[in-house]
């Protein structure tokens, strides 16, 4: 099964999820991250690949597991389409 999501667009909707929950705006996780938010904002939108430094950033500002980011690509991955 697919979902028509890209990988990259997954990575977004985690990361984009995750900010939420924990309450920050894209300024604040890129300024925690030692990122740009508009680099921020191309994640989230899928239109840029995360390499595993920058994952590792934001899972540390976002003070989560890389993990949680990662399963979460994963079961969106795994939708099947609706």
């Amino acid at each position: 099964m697919t979902t028509g999501m890209t990988h990259n667009q997954a990575f977004g909707v985690a990361l984009r999820e995750q900010r939420l929950l924990k309450n920050k705006t894209q300024d604040n996780l890129a300024l925690d991250a030692g990122l740009d938010r508009t680099f921020i904002s191309l994640l989230e939108l899928g239109r840029r690949s995360p390499t595993l430094d920058t994952m590792v950033q934001l899972s540390s500002a976002l003070q989560i597991p890389l993990s949680t980011l990662i399963l979460r690509v994963e079961e969106l991955l795994a939708k099947p389409n609706d």
